[in-house]
Protein backbone atom coordinates (compact mmCIF):
# COMPACT_ATOMS: atom_id res chain seq x y z
CA UNK A 1 0.00 0.00 0.00
CA UNK A 2 1.47 3.36 -1.06
CA UNK A 3 1.43 6.09 1.56
CA UNK A 4 -0.40 8.99 -0.12
CA UNK A 5 1.04 11.61 2.26
CA UNK A 6 2.96 14.19 0.21
CA UNK A 7 6.60 14.63 1.19
CA UNK A 8 7.27 18.04 2.79
CA UNK A 9 11.00 17.59 3.34
CA UNK A 10 13.92 15.49 2.15
CA UNK A 11 17.02 14.18 3.91
CA UNK A 12 20.34 14.44 2.09
CA UNK A 13 22.76 11.60 2.84
CA UNK A 14 25.77 13.84 2.23
CA UNK A 15 29.23 12.92 0.98
CA UNK A 16 29.34 9.57 2.76
CA UNK A 17 27.39 7.51 5.29
CA UNK A 18 30.60 6.62 7.15
CA UNK A 19 31.31 9.34 9.74
CA UNK A 20 35.12 9.34 9.46
CA UNK A 21 35.05 9.33 5.66
CA UNK A 22 32.40 12.06 5.63
CA UNK A 23 34.49 14.35 7.85
CA UNK A 24 37.68 13.76 5.84
CA UNK A 25 35.94 14.33 2.49
CA UNK A 26 34.14 17.41 3.85
CA UNK A 27 37.41 18.94 5.03
CA UNK A 28 39.01 18.25 1.65
CA UNK A 29 36.04 19.73 -0.22
CA UNK A 30 36.00 22.78 2.08
CA UNK A 31 39.64 23.51 1.15
CA UNK A 32 38.87 23.14 -2.58
CA UNK A 33 35.76 25.33 -2.22
CA UNK A 34 37.73 28.13 -0.53
CA UNK A 35 40.40 27.84 -3.23
CA UNK A 36 37.71 28.06 -5.94
CA UNK A 37 36.13 31.13 -4.33
CA UNK A 38 39.44 32.94 -3.89
CA UNK A 39 40.58 32.04 -7.41
CA UNK A 40 37.41 33.23 -9.10
CA UNK A 41 37.13 36.38 -6.97
CA UNK A 42 40.76 37.18 -7.84
CA UNK A 43 40.06 36.85 -11.57
CA UNK A 44 36.94 39.06 -11.36
CA UNK A 45 38.83 41.72 -9.37
CA UNK A 46 41.92 41.61 -11.60
CA UNK A 47 39.92 41.91 -14.82
CA UNK A 48 37.82 44.74 -13.38
CA UNK A 49 40.80 46.75 -12.15
CA UNK A 50 43.23 46.27 -15.05
CA UNK A 51 42.19 48.41 -18.03
CA UNK A 52 44.36 46.29 -20.36
CA UNK A 53 42.01 43.36 -19.70
CA UNK A 54 38.87 45.24 -20.74
CA UNK A 55 38.53 43.11 -23.87
CA UNK A 56 35.80 40.65 -24.97
CA UNK A 57 37.83 37.57 -23.96
CA UNK A 58 38.30 38.79 -20.38
CA UNK A 59 34.73 40.09 -20.21
CA UNK A 60 33.55 36.53 -20.87
CA UNK A 61 36.14 35.15 -18.45
CA UNK A 62 34.88 37.46 -15.70
CA UNK A 63 31.33 36.21 -16.26
CA UNK A 64 32.56 32.61 -16.30
CA UNK A 65 34.27 33.12 -12.94
CA UNK A 66 31.10 34.65 -11.52
CA UNK A 67 29.06 31.67 -12.73
CA UNK A 68 31.57 29.20 -11.27
CA UNK A 69 31.51 31.01 -7.94
CA UNK A 70 27.70 31.02 -7.84
CA UNK A 71 27.00 27.44 -8.80
CA UNK A 72 29.47 26.00 -6.30
CA UNK A 73 27.86 28.18 -3.62
CA UNK A 74 24.38 26.84 -4.40
CA UNK A 75 25.27 23.35 -3.19
CA UNK A 76 28.57 23.17 -1.31
CA UNK A 77 27.99 25.40 1.77
CA UNK A 78 24.80 23.55 2.78
CA UNK A 79 26.42 20.16 2.07
CA UNK A 80 29.39 21.10 4.28
CA UNK A 81 27.20 22.41 7.11
CA UNK A 82 25.04 19.27 6.99
CA UNK A 83 28.12 17.09 6.95
CA UNK A 84 29.79 18.71 9.95
CA UNK A 85 26.57 19.02 11.97
CA UNK A 86 25.25 15.60 10.97
CA UNK A 87 21.92 16.95 9.71
CA UNK A 88 20.80 16.68 6.09
CA UNK A 89 17.22 17.93 6.31
CA UNK A 90 16.05 20.17 3.46
CA UNK A 91 12.47 21.30 2.87
CA UNK A 92 10.65 20.35 -0.33
CA UNK A 93 10.69 23.91 -1.69
CA UNK A 94 14.32 24.49 -0.70
CA UNK A 95 15.14 21.36 -2.69
CA UNK A 96 13.18 22.70 -5.67
CA UNK A 97 15.02 26.04 -5.44
CA UNK A 98 18.42 24.35 -5.14
CA UNK A 99 17.83 22.16 -8.21
CA UNK A 100 16.55 25.13 -10.22
CA UNK A 101 19.49 27.39 -9.36
CA UNK A 102 22.08 24.68 -9.90
CA UNK A 103 20.70 23.65 -13.31
CA UNK A 104 20.25 27.30 -14.35
CA UNK A 105 23.87 28.15 -13.54
CA UNK A 106 25.28 24.98 -15.14
CA UNK A 107 23.22 25.49 -18.31
CA UNK A 108 24.19 29.18 -18.44
CA UNK A 109 27.86 28.17 -18.22
CA UNK A 110 27.31 25.71 -21.06
CA UNK A 111 25.95 28.49 -23.30
CA UNK A 112 28.61 30.95 -22.12
CA UNK A 113 31.38 28.54 -23.11
CA UNK A 114 29.80 28.37 -26.57
CA UNK A 115 29.88 32.18 -26.79
CA UNK A 116 33.52 32.15 -25.71
CA UNK A 117 34.32 29.62 -28.47
CA UNK A 118 32.69 31.96 -31.01
CA UNK A 119 34.73 34.85 -29.61
CA UNK A 120 38.01 32.92 -30.01
CA UNK A 121 37.00 31.78 -33.50
CA UNK A 122 36.31 35.36 -34.55
CA UNK A 123 39.56 36.62 -33.01
CA UNK A 124 41.64 34.09 -34.97
CA UNK A 125 39.67 34.09 -38.24
CA UNK A 126 38.90 37.81 -38.51
CA UNK A 127 41.57 39.63 -36.45
CA UNK A 128 41.20 42.92 -38.36
CA UNK A 129 37.40 43.03 -37.95
CA UNK A 130 37.33 41.41 -34.50
CA UNK A 131 37.18 44.67 -32.55
CA UNK A 132 34.30 45.96 -34.68
CA UNK A 133 32.21 42.77 -34.73
CA UNK A 134 32.76 41.73 -31.12
CA UNK A 135 31.53 44.99 -29.67
CA UNK A 136 30.64 45.59 -26.02
CA UNK A 137 26.97 45.45 -27.01
CA UNK A 138 27.31 42.03 -28.68
CA UNK A 139 29.30 40.65 -25.73
CA UNK A 140 26.61 41.81 -23.32
CA UNK A 141 23.86 40.34 -25.50
CA UNK A 142 25.65 36.97 -25.67
CA UNK A 143 26.02 36.87 -21.88
CA UNK A 144 22.36 37.83 -21.35
CA UNK A 145 21.30 35.17 -23.88
CA UNK A 146 23.36 32.58 -21.97
CA UNK A 147 21.66 33.48 -18.69
CA UNK A 148 18.15 33.53 -20.19
CA UNK A 149 18.71 30.20 -21.93
CA UNK A 150 19.87 28.75 -18.62
CA UNK A 151 16.74 30.05 -16.86
CA UNK A 152 14.42 28.56 -19.50
CA UNK A 153 16.11 25.17 -19.39
CA UNK A 154 16.13 25.17 -15.57
CA UNK A 155 12.38 25.89 -15.51
CA UNK A 156 11.74 22.91 -17.78
CA UNK A 157 14.15 20.63 -15.89
CA UNK A 158 12.73 21.54 -12.46
CA UNK A 159 9.09 21.10 -13.54
CA UNK A 160 9.94 17.81 -15.25
CA UNK A 161 11.53 16.51 -12.04
CA UNK A 162 9.04 17.74 -9.44
CA UNK A 163 5.86 17.08 -11.43
CA UNK A 164 6.21 13.51 -10.12
CA UNK A 165 4.43 12.45 -6.93
CA UNK A 166 6.61 12.09 -3.83
CA UNK A 167 4.99 10.28 -0.92
CA UNK A 168 7.95 8.55 0.74
CA UNK A 169 10.71 7.53 1.20
CA UNK A 170 12.37 10.93 1.38
CA UNK A 171 16.11 10.14 1.72
CA UNK A 172 18.11 11.53 -1.22
CA UNK A 173 21.24 9.46 -1.82
CA UNK A 174 23.36 12.50 -2.69
CA UNK A 175 24.89 15.61 -1.12
CA UNK A 176 22.51 18.02 -2.92
CA UNK A 177 19.15 17.94 -4.70
CA UNK A 178 19.89 16.50 -8.14
CA UNK A 179 17.28 15.18 -10.55
CA UNK A 180 18.39 11.53 -10.88
CA UNK A 181 18.40 10.64 -7.16
CA UNK A 182 15.20 12.66 -6.66
CA UNK A 183 13.37 10.81 -9.44
CA UNK A 184 14.28 7.51 -7.82
CA UNK A 185 12.19 8.52 -4.77
CA UNK A 186 8.98 9.06 -6.75
CA UNK A 187 6.07 6.77 -5.92
CA UNK A 188 4.88 7.12 -9.52
CA UNK A 189 6.64 5.78 -12.61
CA UNK A 190 9.35 8.33 -13.57
CA UNK A 191 10.14 6.60 -16.86
CA UNK A 192 8.38 9.14 -19.13
CA UNK A 193 9.79 12.16 -17.28
CA UNK A 194 13.21 10.57 -17.34
CA UNK A 195 13.10 10.01 -21.10
CA UNK A 196 11.83 13.54 -21.79
CA UNK A 197 14.54 15.04 -19.57
CA UNK A 198 17.19 12.84 -21.16
CA UNK A 199 16.19 13.81 -24.72
CA UNK A 200 15.81 17.55 -24.05
CA UNK A 201 18.96 17.74 -21.90
CA UNK A 202 20.92 15.71 -24.44
CA UNK A 203 19.81 17.93 -27.32
CA UNK A 204 20.77 21.09 -25.44
CA UNK A 205 24.14 19.83 -24.20
CA UNK A 206 25.07 18.22 -27.52
CA UNK A 207 23.74 21.23 -29.47
CA UNK A 208 25.90 23.68 -27.50
CA UNK A 209 28.84 21.28 -27.73
CA UNK A 210 28.36 20.95 -31.50
CA UNK A 211 28.48 24.74 -31.92
CA UNK A 212 31.65 24.81 -29.84
CA UNK A 213 33.18 22.04 -31.98
CA UNK A 214 32.26 23.91 -35.18
CA UNK A 215 34.04 27.01 -33.84
CA UNK A 216 37.14 24.94 -33.13
CA UNK A 217 37.04 23.35 -36.57
CA UNK A 218 37.30 26.85 -38.06
CA UNK A 219 39.99 27.75 -35.52
CA UNK A 220 42.11 24.69 -36.35
CA UNK A 221 41.62 25.25 -40.09
CA UNK A 222 42.76 28.88 -39.77
CA UNK A 223 45.74 27.99 -37.59
CA UNK A 224 46.80 25.33 -40.11
CA UNK A 225 47.05 28.05 -42.78
CA UNK A 226 49.65 29.96 -40.76
CA UNK A 227 53.11 29.22 -42.17
CA UNK A 228 55.34 29.94 -39.18
CA UNK A 229 55.42 27.59 -36.18
CA UNK A 230 55.61 30.58 -33.81
CA UNK A 231 52.52 32.09 -35.42
CA UNK A 232 50.60 28.84 -35.13
CA UNK A 233 51.57 28.43 -31.49
CA UNK A 234 50.70 32.06 -30.66
CA UNK A 235 47.27 31.67 -32.28
CA UNK A 236 46.59 28.36 -30.51
CA UNK A 237 47.71 29.73 -27.13
CA UNK A 238 44.89 32.32 -27.23
CA UNK A 239 42.27 29.55 -27.09
CA UNK A 240 44.10 26.72 -25.28
CA UNK A 241 42.79 27.76 -21.83
CA UNK A 242 39.21 27.87 -23.10
CA UNK A 243 39.63 24.48 -24.78
CA UNK A 244 40.86 22.95 -21.51
CA UNK A 245 37.86 24.41 -19.66
CA UNK A 246 35.45 23.06 -22.31
CA UNK A 247 36.92 19.56 -22.04
CA UNK A 248 36.69 19.60 -18.22
CA UNK A 249 33.11 20.89 -18.25
CA UNK A 250 31.66 18.62 -20.94
CA UNK A 251 33.39 15.40 -19.93
CA UNK A 252 32.21 15.59 -16.31
CA UNK A 253 28.80 17.10 -17.19
CA UNK A 254 28.06 14.42 -19.79
CA UNK A 255 28.71 11.63 -17.30
CA UNK A 256 26.27 13.30 -14.90
CA UNK A 257 23.41 14.37 -17.17
CA UNK A 258 23.55 12.04 -20.16
CA UNK A 259 23.02 8.96 -18.00
CA UNK A 260 19.37 7.86 -17.54
CA UNK A 261 18.05 7.89 -13.98
CA UNK A 262 17.39 4.14 -14.20
CA UNK A 263 21.15 3.60 -14.58
CA UNK A 264 22.02 6.01 -11.77
CA UNK A 265 24.63 4.82 -9.27
CA UNK A 266 24.77 6.75 -5.94
CA UNK A 267 28.53 6.29 -5.55
CA UNK A 268 29.23 7.25 -9.16
CA UNK A 269 26.77 10.15 -8.89
CA UNK A 270 28.59 11.60 -5.88
CA UNK A 271 32.01 11.16 -7.47
CA UNK A 272 31.02 12.75 -10.80
CA UNK A 273 29.22 15.58 -8.99
CA UNK A 274 32.36 16.37 -6.98
CA UNK A 275 34.25 16.74 -10.26
CA UNK A 276 31.83 18.97 -12.17
CA UNK A 277 30.45 20.98 -9.24
CA UNK A 278 33.64 21.47 -7.20
CA UNK A 279 36.87 20.52 -8.96
CA UNK A 280 36.11 22.06 -12.38
CA UNK A 281 35.24 25.54 -10.99
CA UNK A 282 38.38 25.45 -8.83
CA UNK A 283 40.58 24.42 -11.77
CA UNK A 284 39.26 27.08 -14.18
CA UNK A 285 41.16 29.98 -12.52
CA UNK A 286 44.30 27.83 -12.50
CA UNK A 287 43.88 26.91 -16.19
CA UNK A 288 43.43 30.54 -17.24
CA UNK A 289 46.32 31.83 -15.11
CA UNK A 290 49.00 29.25 -15.85
CA UNK A 291 49.23 29.97 -19.60
CA UNK A 292 48.11 33.59 -19.66
CA UNK A 293 50.83 36.17 -19.19
CA UNK A 294 48.44 39.15 -19.10
CA UNK A 295 46.39 37.52 -16.33
CA UNK A 296 49.54 36.69 -14.37
CA UNK A 297 50.67 40.32 -14.58
CA UNK A 298 47.21 41.57 -13.51
CA UNK A 299 47.14 39.19 -10.53
CA UNK A 300 50.65 40.20 -9.54
CA UNK A 301 49.55 43.86 -9.53
CA UNK A 302 46.53 42.88 -7.45
CA UNK A 303 48.43 40.96 -4.76
CA UNK A 304 51.84 42.65 -4.96
CA UNK A 305 51.15 46.37 -5.44
CA UNK A 306 54.09 48.37 -6.71
CA UNK A 307 55.62 50.84 -4.28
Amino acid sequence: MINETTVTEFILKGFSEILELRLVSSTFILIIYIFALLGNISIITAVTRDSRLHTPMYFFLKNLSFLDMCYTSVTIPKALIDSFLGSGVISFWECVAQLFLFVMLCASECFLLTSMAYDRCLAIQRPLLYGVIMSRKLCTELVIAAWLSGVLYAIFHTINTFSLLFCGPNIIDHFFCDSSPIMRLSCTDPHTNEEIGFVVGGCIILGAFALTIISYVFIIYTIAQIHSADGRWKAFSTCSSHLATVILFYVTGSFAYLTPASHYSPTQGRLVSVFYSILTPSLNPLVYCLRNTDMQVALKKLFVPSK
